[in-house]
């Protein structure tokens, strides 16, 4: 029998009988290969997650890969049997800000796969088919199972527009920070540093291009050009408007707990330094992300450490939120 993982309530999960929903007009089911565990997913599980921002009862799952089994009216056939990855947001495609292709700003209200929506830790997964990218024939689905987060550091990349020969920066080397890093190199920076928290990021991050690598309590370069930050605390915040020459631009994709003592308004005014913003992925960045990987510049697969039976769903929440520099991307298959 197929199972889906299924979160109740905050703390309490059951694997549930799975029957695939079979598509209505304009979707597409996808049968599902991996996928993924983040933080997010933790904190639904831990009901940490903001008020208006999940619905319980919930399969979760975010990041994934598959391939479509079956499509509905007015869905074209050439779809079937074809890898795909797909868009969390389910924007409204009318307002203002998704005819503007900003769809992660959608004013008609959040909904997203496997945070209101049911998302693919389980067999099958039915979505709108317009939220769908198709990938490569010869695509690793489980290397493409990472590209949800990568699409959300290519909306950062994009808005940072580092220009060849400028110094760029990475803050926070985790998942995020090793995509940036990949990204950022593929526009050829004259320099780009990473910094972290971990030495043991060093070889990766200069594998996939970092010219330089520091920890924070090391010396850091004041003069660089573009700083991505991706580790999600106030510290790396400052740390990273800390790397700017006056007048450079910062694209921050973490989200500090409450109350953190962030950025210096001051500070950003005197050296009129541009700050970004992202949350989520529109279309655009998911397009450059997919056609990143089909050339052969993003090299999501090392990250994965773990690759568990979706049975093992409560270990994989443990093992992500275990803080062991061991853990990278942990993935479920059903």
């Amino acid at each position: 029998m197929s199972t889906a993982v299924v979160v109740d309530a905050p703390g309490s999960f059951h694997l549930a009988a799975h029957t695939p929903r079979e598509p209505g007009p304009g979707e597409a089911l996808v049968r599902v290969h991996a996928s993924g565990i983040c933080g997010s997913d933790r904190e639904v599980y831990q009901g940490n997650r903001p008020e208006g921002y999940v619905r319980y009862p919930l399969t979760p799952g975010h990041e994934w890969s598959g391939t479509v089994e079956s499509v509905g009216a007015g869905v074209p056939a050439a779809l079937v049997g074809r890898k795909v990855v797909g868009e969390g947001f389910r924007n409204c495609q009318v307002c203002d800000r998704c005819h503007a292709g900003e769809t992660t700003l959608c004013t008609a209200g959040y909904e997203e796969t496997g945070f209101t929506q049911p998302g693919a830790m389980a067999p099958t997964l039915t979505l709108p088919a317009r939220l769908l990218h198709v990938l490569p024939e010869d695509a690793d689905l489980t290397a493409a199972a990472l590209l949800e987060p990568a699409a959300c550091v290519a909306a950062a990349a994009l808005k940072a527009n580092v220009r060849p020969g400028e110094k760029a920066a990475v803050v926070g080397t985790g998942t995020l920070g090793m995509f940036a890093v990949q990204f950022l190199r593929a526009v050829s920076p004259r320099a780009l540093s990473a910094v972290g928290t971990r030495r043991d990021r060093e070889e990766l991050a200069r594998r996939w291009g970092a010219t330089d690598f520091s920890t924070k309590d090391q010396p850091l370069p004041d003069d660089v050009d573009v700083v991505i930050e991706t580790a999600g605390s106030a510290d790396a915040a400052r740390i990273a408007a800390g790397l700017l020459r006056r007048g450079g631009r910062l694209v921050l994709t973490g989200i500090p707990a409450p109350g953190a003592d962030g950025l210096d308004p001051t500070d950003l005014v005197v050296r009129q330094l541009e700050v970004h913003t992202v949350f989520g992925a529109p279309p655009h960045a998911w397009a450059h992300t997919v056609r990143m990987f089909a050339a052969g510049l993003l090299d999501p697969l090392p990250l994965v450490t773990h690759d568990l039976p979706l049975a093992e769903f409560a270990r994989a929440i443990e093992l992500v939120g275990s803080g062991d520099p061991k853990v990278g991307k942990v993935l479920l298959h059903p």
